[in-house]
């Protein structure tokens, strides 16, 4: 404990407090927590590994196995939702949430359901980039436009994602 400069005491050591900006920071039960730089961070950087790893599926579907855009889209977000996920609930929102293997599981459906409306407008804006547009992308003979197309898609859809996921999946204001 630590005295402030009123003469009241404040915990340093409460369950919500990190000293390394871990994934409790900005955990204060209010719009703190839903706002928290550190959190926000947290979830960016899962994100880039989950978009990482959907772009690689996706690229790797579309130029050597000729795959449909929309349909490499579906095996790359539902692998990308996934790791996202674990990461995330480890590692972003780790504070948040019952333990147990049930509450992770139930965790994992509210994410999928949630993900849906981000999913909704990366797939729509991969649509409209890919199919209502005349626009390639050619490296070394094959066609980057749909990989590109995705990631904006990518963008598009992250905020919604985390608001989604901090209120709906994590409860971050409850």
């Amino acid at each position: 404990m630590s005295g402030d400069a009123d003469g009241s005491d404040t915990t340093t050591d409460s369950p919500d407090a990190t000293t390394d900006g871990g994934a409790a920071a900005g955990s204060d039960g209010g719009v703190g927590a839903l706002l928290s730089g550190v959190r926000i961070g947290q979830f960016v950087s899962v994100g880039v590994a989950g978009a990482t790893l959907e772009t690689a599926i996706v690229a790797l579907l579309t130029t050597l196995a000729a795959a449909a855009p929309l349909a490499a889209k579906a095996v790359g977000a539902e692998a990308s939702i996934t790791l996202m996920f674990l990461l995330n609930d480890r590692y972003t929102f780790g504070g948040e949430g019952a333990a147990g293997g049930a509450a992770l599981l139930r965790r994992w459906g509210k994410s999928h359901l949630v993900r849906l409306g981000g999913l909704a407008v990366a797939f729509t804006t991969l649509w409209l980039l890919t199919s209502r547009t005349d626009v390639s992308l050619l490296v070394a003979g094959r066609d980057l436009w749909p990989t590109v197309a995705n990631l904006i898609g990518i963008g598009v859809g992250l905020t919604l994602n985390y608001v989604a996921e901090s209120l709906f999946t994590w409860r971050v204001l409850e």
